[in-house]
C-alpha cells in the first residue's frame, strides 16, 4: 500500500542536490531546494568536470528526457586523447579515447556553470536563492525544520545535506565527520580560446586532456573546451538541427557567460605556495603560478598570462576522513557534504550524481509502500557510505594528490617523476595495458547498480 509522499528539503543547489530535485519531481515527491548564493549566475566558474557513465546514468534517470538531451547538447567537444606531456610540451604518452557514440557510456566534458544552468532548468518554482542554512531541528512529530540566516524557516519530512565540503548540516548532524587538507593546492585558470591561444598548444593537446608532469614537484592539467555556441550565444554552423533547436529554447544560455576556453590548472604541495595564497586572486595569483613554473615551455607560461582576469582561483584540496555508520534519521547527506574527495580520480561529481539517483530510488520505494521513509534513508546510507568512501581513498591514493606524495620530495621526487613518466610511456605502447587504461578512464571499478 502506498504512503503519502514526503516533502523533502535539500540544502544546496549544486550538482547532486539539483539532480535529486529533478528525480524527486519525476517520482511525484514534493521538494524544495535552498541555496546560499543570491541568484543562478553566482557561485561557480566554468571549469571542466568530466561526467562519465556513472553520472550520465543518474542524469538520464532523474532528468526529464528533453532536459537530458539538453545536457548532452551543452557538453563541450569530447576529448579524443588523454595525453601525458613534460613541462616542455614533449609527449610522454597519448591514449586515443572512445568515440562519442553512446550518450551514457562515454566521457562528457562539461563546464560546471553550464551544468548548473542545465540542472536549474525547469525547477525555478522549487529553488530558493539567498537562503543560507544555519541549523535544523528534528521534531517529535517526525518532521524536520531548517532555519536560515534571513530569519525564515522551512519544514519537511526529510532534510538532505547537499551543501558541499564545508557542509553546515554535517557540522550539526555528524560533528565527528571531518575533512582534512590533502596537502596540495591548485591554481585554476581559464583562458579565452582565440587564434593565438589555440596555436600555443600542439594538435594532440588541443584535441585532448593533457596531464603535465613538471620537474621540481609541479604538475598541471590542460583541456580545451569548445561548445556549440559562440561568444554572442549564436549557434555555430554545423550543429545538428535537433541540438540547435534545444539550445535556442534553453533559457540557461542567457544566464551563463561560458564560451570556448582553455582550462589550465597548476598544482603542487601546499608548502611550496605563499602562506597567503588562498587570499590571492587574478594577476597576483597568476604570478604565483608563474613563479612555480620557471622552466615550463614559454607557450604554457604565455597561456597563464592570457587568462581571464577574474578566473584565477586557488583551491585547497581537501579529503574526508572515513566515518563509521550512524543511526539513520530524517536527516541525510550526499556528495561532498559527506564524502569530499580529491580530484585524483575525477569522480567527485559522478559520485554525487550516483548518490542522488540512489536516494531518489529509495524514496520512491517508500512512497510505493515497499518500506518506511526511515528504512529508505537507512538503505541509501548503507550503500552510499561504502562506495563513497572507497572513492575517497582511491582519489587520495592517485599520484600527486597528496602533499606527502614522493613526487614532492626533494631527492626521491626526481625518481618518482621518472617512474611516473615511465609507467605512462610503457602503458601507452603495450596494447593490453593501453586498452585497460582507456577502459579505466571511461568508468571506474565498483560502480554497481
Amino acid at each position: 500500500m502506498s504512503t503519502p509522499a514526503p516533502h523533502v528539503l535539500i540544502i544546496g543547489a549544486g550538482t547532486g542536490g539539483l539532480c535529486l530535485a529533478h528525480g524527486l519531481r519525476r517520482a511525484g515527491i514534493s521538494v524544495a531546494v535552498y541555496e546560499r548564493h543570491r541568484h543562478r549566475a553566482e557561485g561557480l566558474l566554468g571549469y571542466r568536470v568530466g561526467i562519465g557513465p556513472t553520472g550520465s546514468r543518474a542524469l538520464r534517470e532523474c532528468l526529464p528526457p528533453e532536459l537530458f538531451a539538453t545536457f548532452l547538447a551543452t557538453c563541450a567537444r569530447p576529448p579524443r586523447y588523454f595525453n601525458v606531456v613534460t613541462q616542455g610540451l614533449r609527449q610522454t604518452a597519448s591514449f586515443e579515447l572512445r568515440p562519442d557514440a553512446d550518450p551514457v557510456h562515454t566521457e562528457h566534458s562539461v563546464a560546471r556553470m553550464v551544468l548548473r544552468q542545465v540542472l536549474l532548468t525547469g525547477v525555478d518554482d522549487v529553488v530558493h536563492f539567498d537562503r543560507t542554512f544555519v541549523r535544523y531541528e528534528q521534531r517529535d512529530d517526525g518532521t524536520v525544520t531548517a532555519y536560515f540566516a534571513d530569519g525564515t524557516s522551512a519544514t519537511g519530512d526529510l532534510l538532505v545535506a547537499a551543501d558541499g565540503t564545508h557542509s553546515a548540516v554535517r557540522r550539526q548532524y555528524l560533528p565527528h565527520a571531518v575533512t582534512r587538507d590533502a596537502g596540495t593546492i591548485n591554481v585554476a585558470t581559464r583562458i579565452p580560446l582565440t587564434a593565438r591561444t589555440r596555436d600555443l598548444v600542439p594538435e594532440r593537446v588541443r584535441q585532448g586532456i593533457s596531464l603535465i608532469f613538471g620537474t621540481g614537484g609541479t604538475m598541471g592539467v590542460l583541456h580545451m573546451m569548445e561548445f556549440k555556441w559562440d561568444a554572442e550565444r549564436a549557434i555555430k554552423p554545423g550543429v545538428g538541427d535537433a541540438d540547435a533547436a534545444l539550445l535556442r529554447q534553453w533559457p540557461g544560455l542567457t544566464h551563463d557567460t561560458t564560451t570556448d576556453n582553455i582550462n589550465l590548472i597548476i598544482w603542487s604541495a601546499a608548502r611550496r605556495f605563499p602562506a597567503d595564497v588562498m587570499q590571492r586572486r587574478g594577476e597576483d595569483l597568476v604570478r604565483v603560478a608563474l613563479d612555480l613554473t620557471p622552466n615550463w615551455h614559454p607557450h604554457l607560461r604565455e597561456l597563464l598570462t592570457r587568462g581571464e582576469p577574474d578566473s584565477a582561483l586557488p583551491i585547497k584540496v581537501t579529503t574526508s576522513e572515513p566515518v563509521p555508520p550512524w543511526k539513520s534519521s530524517t536527516v541525510t547527506l550526499l556528495g561532498d557534504a559527506i564524502h569530499t574527495m580529491t580530484p585524483g580520480r575525477g569522480v567527485g561529481a559522478n559520485t554525487a550524481l550516483r548518490d542522488a539517483r540512489l536516494l531518489c530510488q529509495q524514496l520512491a520505494r517508500a512512497v510505493a509502500g515497499d518500506k518506511t521513509l526511515l528504512q529508505a534513508v537507512a538503505d541509501y546510507e548503507a550503500a552510499m557510505v561504502p562506495y563513497g568512501f572507497a572513492r575517497v581513498i582511491e582519489s587520495l591514493n592517485r599520484s600527486g594528490t597528496s602533499g606527502d606524495d614522493r613526487m614532492y620530495r626533494p631527492v626521491v621526487g626526481r625518481l618518482a617523476l621518472l617512474g611516473a613518466r615511465g609507467y605512462f610511456g610503457v602503458t601507452s605502447r603495450v596494447p593490453r595495458l593501453r586498452r585497460r587504461f582507456v577502459d579505466d578512464f571511461h568508468t571506474y571499478e565498483g560502480d554497481q547498480d
